[in-house]
């Protein structure tokens, strides 16, 4: 898995400063979730794994696929990738891309597990700690998963805060058994 995101970097990276340049941001998100969607598709997926079909047959088959999804831009991007071997690396392309665009946008994605339904007044604190703590504007996203006894587990890319009663029951039985 980490081999594939290594190969996807330097096509994140270029597509990236292409749509800085051209001011083109949320259109370049817009096409490669659309690509990503569709590389994933099982049918697709066969496609792109025949033996039968060249690299450049391949791509035409993807761009047809897209269809006006995809300007002239995304079109030589899939081309690229197509004579290159790598349309598989589609999806690792889209989510390094996203990557770079939140960094530059200051924003991040965090997701929110709780024990039982958080209100919008709590939400609203919730997201304002996050925002001040992690210096980003924060997107939230809440489910509720009731085998936590209390509480809150946040995942925010890398970082995992724990607030969950169970985490703290371990982290007590731990320091306890230590």
């Amino acid at each position: 898995m980490a081999e594939l995101s290594t190969l996807a970097r330097p096509y994140a990276k270029a597509a990236y400063e292409y749509a800085v340049e051209s001011n083109s941001l949320d259109s370049w998100s817009a096409m490669l979730k659309t690509l990503s969607a569709v590389v994933q598709q099982s049918a697709v997926k066969a496609l792109l794994d025949s033996p039968e079909r060249s690299a450049q047959q391949q791509g035409e088959s993807l761009v047809e696929i897209c269809g006006d999804a995809l300007d002239e831009s995304g079109r030589n991007l899939v081309g690229l990738l197509a004579k290159n071997r790598r349309l598989p690396l589609i999806p690792f392309i889209g989510d390094q891309f996203e990557v770079l665009k939140a960094q530059r946008e200051k924003t991040v994605d965090v997701q929110v597990v709780a024990a039982s339904e958080l209100d919008a007044a709590q939400q609203e604190k919730l997201s304002q700690a996050l925002s001040q703590r992690l210096d980003r504007l924060v997107n939230m996203t809440v489910s509720i998963d009731k085998s936590l006894l209390g509480g809150v587990l946040i995942r925010a890319g890398d970082t995992v805060i724990d607030g969950s009663i169970r985490g703290r029951l371990t982290k007590l039985a731990e320091a306890l058994n230590s």
